[in-house]
């Protein structure tokens, strides 16, 4: 399973804290000027760490780590060699050139994120830098690269913007706008339930993010609180393009066919099961359960394993209970926007974020949705307006076959009792004719 996080999580405990920031090749160097290994045996750990993809929640591994498992250094060495690196890295920042680097900001799975500053505009911005043990692996570098070239694609008030990338040092990095403000998950770990119009305020901006990716051809693939951020200022960003994906790329598609991408608690079931055909109606199912989950604190479907949760989103057995069933403070309005959100069959969700939008709003003005619950109602009534007319056609077809089936039956008695009169006619012209012979 693919996820993506780039908020501030705990660091996890690891004797070498610190060393993705440092440069990997500078400690090659160290190490092999110092003895301490061939370059033959570093290239064998490099070669090993590269096939390394670490799993959610797991620390990830750097080369230092690696040489101890793979008894190439010895772990007091290691813990030697990352002190005396580390001393004298201390005086050193990371540097990218035109960009002053002001303070570490958060890690996760992907990258280190920095506050800096941009010394041609004087402005402050966040810069994503690529983990150094996932730069020795080209598909993560890949990956990387195109989550910076999809962001480029985007230009809008509810989306973090992209505004450089690069290189540098062997550091793959990428720069975008910089946004003060927590995000929902930290909001719901304080155990916040969003009150339903605050809420809709929130949904609705993502919504209109989602309508510009859409226009753009681009489905972000991971819609979930930790990528929802309120800025200080009362606005809303949707951040985090690691997991999108442009909906026409079919190579691509192909690539993650069978992958169970996105984030357990708010991943669609198309998502679960791999499908290559994913689309815009993906995001408005994982935008409806991180909905669900804003108003009631709780999560859609819950379990003790990820794959039980998953399983939970496709089952069609394990039915959703409606949020206002859960917080009667909601209006049913709500719940029924939410249940069309989060529908298993996608046939039966928005089609587009413009249909959910026009629903939002309706919602957000006190009135009740256009489109959801009539959906079900409209599509029964036709169900039931069809099925009378075939009925109808039904009766119509019988009548005519039994009318069909009569005529044949008065067509064959006629034919009958005009050959029964011929033979009464030929029986008497032949006594005539015995008659006048006499």
């Amino acid at each position: 399973m693919a996820t993506s996080t780039e908020s501030n999580p705990p660091a996890p405990a690891r004797s070498s804290a610190g060393l993705s920031a440092l440069n990997e090749s500078h400690i090659e160097h160290v190490v092999v000027r110092r003895g301490l290994a061939t370059p033959r045996e570093i290239d064998a750990c490099k070669a090993h760490l590269a096939k390394l993809v670490p799993k959610e929640g797991e620390p990830t591994k750097n080369l230092l780590e690696i040489m101890v498992e793979a008894k190439v250094l010895t772990r007091s060495q290691s813990q030697r060699l990352l002190k005396d690196l580390s001393v004298n890295e201390s005086s050193k920042k990371f540097e990218i050139p035109g960009y002053q680097i002001l303070d570490r900001l958060g890690k996760g799975s992907m990258g280190i994120v920095y506050k800096a500053r941009q010394t041609s505009v004087d402005r402050v911005v966040a810069v994503k830098v690529l983990l150094d043990a996932l730069a020795q692996n080209r598909e993560f570098i890949k990956r990387f690269d195109r989550e910076a070239k999809i962001a480029a694609k985007l230009s809008h008030n509810n989306i973090v913007n992209a505004i450089d990338a690069g290189q540098v040092d062997g550091h793959h990095y990428f720069v975008m706008e910089y946004v003060e403000g927590g995000t929902i998950k930290d909001e719901l770990e304080k155990g916040k339930v969003f009150d339903e119009k605050v809420a809709l305020k929130v949904i609705l901006a993502v919504a209109e993010a989602l309508k510009h990716a859409h226009q753009r051809g681009l489905i972000h693939r991971d819609i979930k609180p930790e990528n929802i951020i309120l800025t200080k200022d009362g606005g809303v960003k949707l951040a985090d393009l690691g997991l999108a994906r442009l909906t026409a790329d079919e190579k691509w598609a192909m690539a993650e066919a069978g992958m169970a991408i996105g984030t357990p608690y708010y991943i669609s079931p198309e998502q679960v099961r791999g499908q290559v055909d994913v689309d815009i109606r993906s995001d408005i199912y994982s935008m409806g359960a991180t909905l669900y989950h804003m108003v009631t604190g709780k999560v859609p479907y819950s379990g003790d394993t990820p794959t039980e949760v998953m399983r939970k989103h496709v089952d069609k057995n394990v039915v959703l209970v409606p949020p206002d069933h859960l917080n009667t403070r909601l209006s049913s309005g709500l719940g029924m926007v939410v249940e069309t959100m989060m529908a298993k069959n996608r046939d039966n969700r928005y089609r587009t974020p413009d249909d959910l939008i026009l629903d939002l709003k309706c919602l957000a003005q006190g009135e009740p949705p256009m489109l959801a619950g009539q959906k079900l109602d409209s599509l029964a009534t036709l169900s039931e307006g069809e099925s009378t007319e075939d009925d109808h056609r039904q009766g119509s077809a019988t009548s005519e076959a039994e009318m069909i089936e009569m005529a044949g039956y008065v067509n064959s008695r006629n034919t009958m009792i005009a050959a029964l009169g011929l033979l009464l006619l030929v029986s008497v012209a032949t006594n005539l004719v015995f008659l006048t012979a006499k």
